[in-house]
């Protein structure tokens, strides 16, 4: 499915959830187009005489080049037959097969690491069917993924979870939060399997290496790979039908990320995992939703929070200020409404009010400032500067259950 971007502005921009295949169909398969032997080459030239000859020469191997890359091999050889014996590289012999191990910090590395612990999500809902990642997180078969891989089996679905090693298990949900797209399910009957080795997002810095795993177009075990492009970049889990409550603080990046993606791992060059791919960008005139270089991942280190609450309780928390907010003409969020007895009223906050700065990040859009707060968890004290700095309030953030239906 498409929906808007919300990274970006302008009416172009769109941001596409990669789970479901087999909701408008996957497309044909990639054809693989040959050149066609047997077209005639072009008559070369009559050589001149003296200072010409080299620019003609170069004349005829470009209209050659042009004709047909078989003429010009031929026309080479035979122009050159007489000039010593022949190499061809079908004559050498086969090497023999690699068994070094793939160099500490490689992709290569990376993908020998975390490949094992990859699983394609085979999701049947009661109208649609699709398909997404996801990774083990314990050796008895938690696997996390994104809220919008596994929501379409919430309601008298199934999930199939299929292995590295070509094994599946029926899955099931255990706990779910659209407002993070986060979930947790369960393969039933599995026992140790490999896990994954999960890093700190927060010590992310852009240009750094990052490797993407997952089943793209129901290709199982793609490796992508590229740099953080990003950080802290708003962007809401629901495209146009989310609401501000799903904005997510995401990880920018240019490894190549496709719908079929999702729930999948984002790596450092360690072979941790720093994210969870979520969302790509795609040009609304594009009709098949792929990547150009612009996808977005969940930070681990917000998205381990809610695993945890799930894996323990079944359901998640979601950090609020107690404010509602919008785009400040300005910049900034511009506080539309407090809660009473919120976060925000206990911090002094106002209606009117305008958020300009939360701790050291500037707060440039009302998304910006929900994924600020997003970022942290309920009970952490952040500092919030009010329009131009001229006053500064002191707030303690506050948690609230998260809905699922």
């Amino acid at each position: 499915m498409q929906e808007p971007a919300r990274p970006g502005s302008g009416p172009a921009e769109q941001v596409v959830f990669g789970t479901a295949m087999g909701q408008s169909g996957a497309g044909a398969p990639p054809t693989n187009y040959l050149l066609r032997p047997g077209m005639p080459a072009p008559e070369p030239p009559p050589r001149k005489r003296g200072s010409g000859r080299l620019v003609a020469g170069v004349a005829v191997l470009a209209l050659l080049v042009g004709g047909g890359a078989g003429a010009v091999g031929g026309y080479l050889a035979a122009d050159n037959a007489s000039s010593g014996p022949v190499s061809n590289a079908l004559d050498q012999k086969t090497p023999a097969e690699q068994t070094s191990s793939a160099p500490a910090g490689s992709v290569e590395a990376v993908a020998e690491k975390v490949s094992p612990s990859v699983v394609q999500l085979q999701v049947q809902g009661q109208s649609s069917a699709g398909e997404g990642s996801g990774f083990v997180i314990s050796s008895d078969g938690l696997i996390l993924t994104n809220n919008h891989v596994i929501e379409g089996a919430a309601q008298s679905g199934r999930i199939t979870a299929v292995f590295a090693d070509g094994s599946s298990a029926a899955a099931t949900i255990v706990g779910r939060d659209p407002s993070s797209d986060v979930a947790v399910v369960k393969a039933d009957g599995k026992t140790g399997l490999p896990i994954v080795e999960l890093g700190n997002s927060d010590s992310l810095k852009t240009g750094q290496g990052v490797v993407a795993i997952g089943s793209p177009f129901e290709l199982s075990g793609t490796v992508t790979s590229g740099i953080v492009s990003s950080l802290h970049r708003p962007t809401r889990a629901g495209g146009e039908d989310g609401s501000q409550a799903t904005v997510m603080d995401a990880i920018q990046t240019d490894a190549a990320i496709n719908p079929g993606n999702s729930g999948g791992p984002l790596v450092n060059m360690q072979g941790q995992v720093i994210g969870i791919n979520s969302a790509i960008y795609s040009p609304q005139s594009q009709g098949q939703a792929g990547s150009v270089g612009i996808g977005f991942a969940i930070p681990m280190n917000q998205a381990r929070r809610t695993a945890e609450e799930i894996s323990k309780t079944g359901k998640a928390t979601q950090t609020v200020l107690g404010v509602s907010v919008r785009d400040n003409t300005d910049g900034g969020a511009l506080i539309a409404e407090v809660v009473p007895g919120g976060a925000g009223e206990q911090a002094g906050l106002k209606s009117g009010d305008v958020v300009t700065k939360l701790d050291d990040r500037r707060i440039d859009t009302s998304d910006a400032l929900v994924a600020a707060v997003r970022a942290h968890a309920p009970g952490d004290k952040v500092r919030l500067e009010l329009g131009n700095g001229s006053r500064t309030v002191e707030a303690t953030l506050a948690g609230q259950p998260v809905e699922t239906e």
